[in-house]
């Protein structure tokens, strides 16, 4: 079997900045896999167009072989980025589907079988919208976060506004002890280490399943501050790409949990040599999904069900509706569990018709006008667009929650 072409789908997701980019490989025996490229689908359009001639007429069972093969090819152009990794996660995902097919079994039969028939998944309670106050931001996010739990979800993660431990606390009050609470920054700005220190302390009491992207990730001394500071288990790794672009976070044990990006980590295989990477250290993996479309949920699926340190799957599921018709196959999550697709390969195609319905406009955040209530920068500093940021209001913003 030989591969014959490499094709891309570019997609714009509602009015938002999101794309997806889904890539088909041919082959010569009327076989084709489907993959997903994210981290910046736009420019990585350009670079798989680019990097696709070199593997027409390769072997698509040599996978490991084909991955090396990109990886030296485009090292020149930088090793870790996301543009690189996202362009080789494509093109391998859709090798290992196009081997599941041709072997008619399931890509977790080729990662060495599955220990689990479903994989646990968490969702979002955030809100956030324009011009939004506060008080009514905490309001929404208990609201979402019970409607969650209404659905048969067992987990939510709620953002880090100005105010989140009393979001939190009202989050845990309103859905119990029998829920599963994860805090994201939502970054930028990034924490300084002292103010990550202050909030992932005030955050112990409610027993949150893990404290998400705190610090800066080029920022390890801090992570290993924070790391060392606090019970709060630390979790970091959707910004990453490849083996090495964890590989410290792993060996020094400076986080209690991955969570590589099935669309830009590099492919699924990078996604499996991770996972067993961090399981050598008792580190868990729990896969990001934020931004990602639902081919590459697929993938971790399929991953996820083959290791030992599986800790959930970040589940975007009601993001948009354009998610459930532009592939062939949706699962639905059942008491905060999806389902492990059993058909051969990654089990799942793309509509190429539904795709084009929908083109790109923008990757990238358009012009700023008006500063929103996103409860993210500190009030007047929006359009200074700062990388990091010190809490001014610290006795009302880190301070314990309020009783009611």
């Amino acid at each position: 079997m030989k591969i014959t072409k490499v094709e891309t789908f570019l997609m714009g997701v509602g009015d938002t900045p999101r794309n997806w980019l889904f890539v088909k490989v041919h082959t010569d025996e009327g076989i084709t896999g489907v993959g997903e490229a994210s981290g910046w689908p736009k420019v990585i359009k350009a670079a798989i167009d680019d990097i696709s001639p070199m593997v027409i007429g390769e072997d698509p069972m040599q996978i490991e072989k084909i991955w090396q093969l990109l990886f030296v090819g485009m090292m020149g152009h930088g090793m870790t980025g996301v543009v690189g990794s996202g362009a080789i996660n494509g093109i391998e995902m859709a090798l290992w589907d196009i081997k599941g097919k041709a072997l008619n079994t399931p890509v977790w039969n080729l990662l060495g079988g599955k220990l689990r028939d479903s994989v646990r998944v968490y969702g979002h309670a955030f809100r956030y919208k324009m011009g939004v106050s506060a008080e009514d931001d905490r309001t929404g996010v208990v609201e979402r976060a019970l409607e969650l739990k209404a659905m048969g979800y067992t987990a939510v993660k709620t953002g880090q506004g100005v105010d989140s431990i009393q979001a939190v606390h009202d989050v845990r009050k309103a859905v119990g002890d029998d829920m599963d609470i994860m805090v994201e920054c939502a970054p930028p700005p990034w924490l300084q280490v002292k103010d990550a220190i202050i909030l992932a302390r005030a955050l112990e009491p409610y027993n949150i399943t893990f404290f998400e992207d705190a610090v800066a990730p080029e920022n390890l001394k801090a992570l290993a501050r924070l790391q060392d500071a606090t019970d709060v288990p630390i979790a970091v790794g959707e910004r990453h790409s490849h083996i090495w672009g964890l590989r410290e976070h792993i060996e020094n044990e400076l986080v209690d949990v991955i969570q590589p990006d099935a669309g830009r980590i590099g492919g699924i295989s990078q996604l499996k040599k991770l996972s067993a990477m961090a399981e050598a250290h008792y580190i868990t993996v729990a896969p990001h999904s934020g931004t990602l479309g639902p081919i590459g949920e697929f993938a971790a699926l399929h991953v996820m069900c083959s290791i030992p340190n599986a800790l959930a799957l970040e589940r975007v599921e009601f993001d948009d509706p354009r998610r459930y018709e532009v592939i062939t196959n949706h699962i639905p999550t059942v008491d905060g569990f999806v389902p492990v697709p059993n058909e051969p390969g990654l089990g799942v195609d793309i509509i190429e018709e539904a795709i084009a319905k929908y083109p790109s406009k923008h990757n990238t955040p358009g012009p700023r006008q008006t500063e929103p209530g996103m409860h993210k920068w500190e009030p007047g500093t929006y359009f200074e667009q700062i990388y990091f940021q010190p809490r001014f209001r610290r006795q009302a913003t880190m301070s314990p929650p309020k009783e009611d």
